[in-house]
């Protein structure tokens, strides 16, 4: 699901390069957590959360699909000052 995620986010935004996609355990389900180079974030979030909302539901019904529980969270990293 890792590589999956990170192939549809790096189709999407100006800088690939920047796109991390880290799996945390937790609860019995995985977190990927996503980061991506502030001016990305809008991209991946969409109009109203139409591009989150379905990139989820894909996650989602792929990792159903292995019988599996799975989510995404975009943490956004504020620069330390």
């Amino acid at each position: 699901m890792q590589e999956f995620l990170e192939y549809v986010v790096k189709g999407l935004v100006q800088y690939p390069a920047a796109v991390t996609v880290t799996p945390v355990e937790r609860a019995g389900s995985t977190v990927y957590e996503l980061r991506l180079e502030p001016s990305d974030v809008g991209k991946i979030i969409g109009r109203q959360g139409v591009t989150i909302n379905a990139i989820r539901s894909l996650l989602l019904a792929g990792s159903a699909k292995k019988g599996v529980r799975c989510s995404l969270e975009i943490v956004e990293d504020t620069p330390a000052k």
